[in-house]
Formats: structure tokens, sequence, C-alpha cells
């Protein structure tokens, strides 16, 4: 187990979001699964807790009740390579969930994630203030983030 695990509290869906999480990334595995049994309190059989990696990140899923709902205050970043990987994983991952601004998105479980590429980190990173100021200006008019649009808003003249 890794130092540091983000643990996931579900009302009562972790096993469902597991597998979902697992069927969207590519190198991905349950882990450990714990069962309720006779004596509770959640329903026998059900998942209390569960782990899983995601792309080497593991994490911890417990079926925790209704109390605490997941909030934008912590969200899954993921660092995209492509404009194919932006596409692919914010369809999937949104899917009966809500498409937010900026590469934000709440999956059905409500959980929040940011589906963002590489590019935009480094086209917000350029020493030309202007071309950078474009940049962000492009990115906060989008949902899902467009490196081709990004570029076209960085090189205007």
């Amino acid at each position: 187990m890794q130092k540091i695990t983000p643990f996931l509290w579900f009302n009562d869906k972790a096993e469902e979001a597991m597998h979902f999480y697992i069927s969207i990334f590519k190198n991905s595995r349950v882990g450990r699964v714990s069962r309720y049994g006779e004596a509770g309190p959640g329903q026998k059989g059900k998942v209390m807790s569960a782990t899983f990696v995601l792309e080497g990140q593991e994490f911890f899923a417990l079926n925790g009740g209704p109390q605490f709902p997941f909030t934008e205050a912590i969200s899954l970043y993921v660092d995209c390579k492509t404009q194919e990987e932006v596409d692919e994983l914010w369809e999937k991952l949104s899917e009966g969930g809500e498409k937010g601004r900026c590469g934000w998105l709440k999956d059905k479980f409500g959980l929040w994630w940011q589906i963002i590429p590489s590019a935009l980190g480094e086209m917000l990173g350029d020493p030309d203030p202007a071309k950078a100021n474009r940049v962000m200006q492009a990115m906060m008019k989008m949902k899902k983030i467009d490196i081709e649009a990004l570029r076209h808003a960085r090189d205007q003249r």
C-alpha cells in the first residue's frame, strides 16, 4: 500500500463505482474487497470497503452511508497526453453525471474529476504573458478542454 491513499466515501455504490472506474482506465485492477457479514451494520454480502488501482494510483472505497457526499472541494486530476484521451475520458466519466466548465466533470456517483491535457499547463506557462492570457481566456469559455482551440488562441496575433 502506498503511503497516502485517497479514501472515497460512497453512500452505497462503492462496488459499482470501482468497476465503473476500472472499466474506463486501462491500467487498473481490483484489490481487496470486504463484504458485510451477519453482524452488519450493512446488508449481508454488500461491499463494506474495497481497494482498487487506477493507472498505478491506489484508492480505498467505503460504503459509509449518505452523511458525506462528494463536493468540488476534492477532485481527481487526470493528466492527459492527447486530445483523444481527453475526449474518451470526458465522455465516459461524465456519462450519467454532469459536464462542468474548464475540464471539470461530475461522474454519476458524484465524484468530481478534472480531465486536463498536459498541453494546457505548458501553454499557460508560456513566457509571453499575452499568449498565456489568451490561452486562459479561451479555456475559461470551454467545458471539455480543446487543445487545438487553445493553440489557436495562443498563436493569435
